[in-house]
């Protein structure tokens, strides 16, 4: 059974917090809040819980994951922004968007697209998360929990526990989150494509 933190959304407490890191830590798949929606959630690291994400959501080898970090220092260790795309990303975060950019060598291969060696970065915009990345000190393997069959993410936390009870290990819940994933932005190539319409104003890259 999946564990229940009932999370202040202005003030997360700091005992959740460390408890949600300890499953992390050993291994565990979260489901928690972001700025767009409900994500699913894993260390980098975690091979068990990657594929656990692919099971629930029965995902192919293409699907982009997406690195969830605290800050910018933190997302240039695990992407290749050039000096053009600096400003542009930078004015962008954090927010409601997801980058698909070249990754360094510090990402894992199996988290790669197969053919272009890119993956997803975001900066979230969410109290909780913010809370849940810096106790964690490290980013999040993450992916928008959105069910296989549905074309809407689920948006209640207590509705997460009950459908998800026995396939993730923690669920936490600061109230309602959106129902919109973020706005995806392809620079793998230099100039910005968008892959996909969502939570971020896409016209920042038109």
């Amino acid at each position: 059974m999946a564990k229940y933190f009932d999370v202040h959304p202005d003030n997360p407490q700091p005992r959740a917090l460390r408890q949600v890191v300890d499953l992390l830590r050993a291994d565990g798949l979260i489901v928690y809040p972001t700025d767009s929606c409900f994500a699913f959630g894993c260390r980098l690291g975690n091979k068990e819980g990657i594929d656990r994400i692919r099971e629930i959501r029965r995902l192919d080898s293409g699907h982009h994951f997406t690195l969830v970090c605290r800050d910018f220092a933190q997302l240039g260790q695990f992407v290749q922004v050039g000096n053009s795309l600096f400003r542009s990303i930078k004015a962008a975060t954090p927010g409601s968007y997801t980058f698909i950019l070249p990754a360094t060598k510090e990402v894992p291969r199996r988290l790669l697209h197969p053919r272009k060696k890119t993956v997803g970065v975001r900066i979230p915009d969410h109290v909780v998360a913010q809370a849940l990345l810096s106790e964690l000190g490290e980013p999040l393997l993450s992916s928008t929990l959105l069910l296989p069959d549905e074309t809407e993410p689920l948006t209640q936390g207590w509705e997460i526990k009950e459908r998800l009870d026995h396939v993730v290990d923690a669920v936490i819940d600061s109230g309602e989150c959106g129902a919109v994933p973020t706005t995806v932005v392809d620079f793998s190539q230099g100039e910005p494509e968008i892959l996909r319409s969502g939570a971020g104003d896409p016209s920042r890259f038109e």
